[in-house]
Order: structure tokens, then sequence, then C-alpha cells
């Protein structure tokens, strides 16, 4: 039976990627920075340990109680929704801790024994921002495309080794905690200066056309990880995917 690490299954995408990879009958270790009981299906095949993935502490820690990992799932990650002249470099650093340096991090961390026995999967979890400019997204989309540009460099890397490096896209989903784990409050990144530039935008948020499920990116995690086309990137929700489609044929 294989093992799983994902991070950040508090809430939405990794709990639902949790609960699915246990339904395939994995060993899944759910990390969180503080543990809920009851948010998963009590399983042998379960474990639950904490985890901060902006702490090297913590990371060691959680390496050396997991044991052999086959597949670590990058999802720990926060947002920040806002005008980038009103946002804060203090926060900024924060959300490229997490989804930027913390996805570094955590993969560093889990290359030498996937390396030493030839074999894992590495999947990232980024964002459709990646697919297309959003307003309004700046700071979180560069958090993000960095991590974009690493992946597509360490697939190449690693895959001396027979490890795979996959990316999953995920679209808009505004029933995830996208923005709740950060200290600055939206309405306080919306100067007045950029109220009438923001009002439509943030109405668009609210009644999408196309939006993203949380069994979406579930789905598309499990789907990169058991992938062996040498395909990279896997958009999630019927949003991503179209944006993917237009990206790849070089609209605008």
């Amino acid at each position: 039976m294989k093992n799983a690490l994902i991070t950040g299954c508090s809430s939405g995408y990794g709990l639902e990627t949790a609960r699915y990879f246990l339904s395939k009958g994995w060993n899944v270790i759910a990390t969180m920075r503080t543990p809920r009981d009851g948010i998963l299906p009590a399983s042998p095949s379960l474990r639950i340990l904490p985890l901060d993935v902006t702490d090297e502490e913590s990371i060691a820690l959680v390496i050396k109680a997991a044991g052999p990992i086959d597949v670590l799932v990058n999802n720990a990650g926060i947002g920040v929704v806002g005008a980038f002249e009103a946002t804060p470099l203090s926060h900024i650093r924060k959300v490229f801790e997490t989804n930027t340096f913390g996805v570094l991090a955590m993969t560093q961390a889990v290359i030498p024994q996937m390396r030493e026995r030839r074999a894992g999967v590495i999947v990232n979890v980024t964002s459709s921002a990646t697919l297309a400019a959003f307003p309004l997204a700046a700071a979180y989309t560069a958090s993000k495309q960095a991590i974009q540009g690493f992946t597509g460099s360490l697939a190449h890397e690693l895959g001396h080794f027979n490890i795979r490096a996959k990316l999953v896209e995920p679209g808009y989903a505004p029933t995830t905690r996208f923005t709740e784990n950060t200290a600055v409050r939206v309405e306080n990144l919306i100067p007045p200066p950029y109220a009438d530039f923001a009002a439509p935008i943030f109405q668009s948020f609210a009644q999408p056309a196309m939006t993203t499920k949380e069994s979406d990116v579930a789905q598309a995690v499990w789907q990169a990880v058991n992938d062996t086309t040498g395909q990279l990137r896997f958009p999630a929700g019927a949003d991503a995917v179209a944006l993917a489609r237009q990206a790849t044929s070089g609209g605008s």
C-alpha cells in the first residue's frame, strides 16, 4: 500500500484530496497547522500530523514521523486579494513563505528518500491565476507563478531519478477558505481610488460562470499522481480547463 503526504488538509482541496486517496486504499498522512478530529473518516490508513510548512523544525518532525513517502502533495497555501499598492509587503512575504518557500522546503525535505528509492511523485497545487492575468491578485499570482516555473524545471531534474513532478491548477472556487488564513481583511486592501475598478470584479467573483469543486481538484491530483505520459500540468475545474485550452491555443 502506498503512502501519500498531503499538506493543508484542514479544509478545502487538501481535505477532499485526503478523503479521495483514502477511498482509493492509500495510506494518508494528512497534515495541517492545528490537527482537528472528526474531519476525516476514522481509518487505520490515516494519520493526522501537525505541520507548519514555514517552520524547518516542524517539517523535519513530519518527515521523520511519516516514514517512506511515495507521494507528496504540496497543497497548503494562503490567498490575498486586493490592490497591490495597498498590500503590505510584510503580508506579501507571509504569502510567499507559505505558497512558495513552504513548497520548496517540503520538496527539498522529501527528495532524498525518493532519490534513494528512485521512485516517487511530487504534486504542487497552484492556481488558474497562473493561466491568465487576474486583477487584484498580483501578489498571490506571483507566489504561484514561481511554483509553476519551479515544477517545470524540477520535472527535468528529478526525472533522472525516476521521480515525477506535476502541477495541479485549480480554478476559482468560492466555497474554499481562500483568504481565511490571512491577517489582512480584503476591504482594507481596496483603497478609495480602486473602489470603482474593484466593484465589478468582486461582483463577477460572486457570480462566476464556472466554478471549481473540491472534488475536481482531488481527482486532478489523483490523475497527476498516476500519470506516466510526461504530462506536467493538470487543470482542475471547468474554468481552469477552459483557461488552459485558451492558453494552449494562443488566445488572450
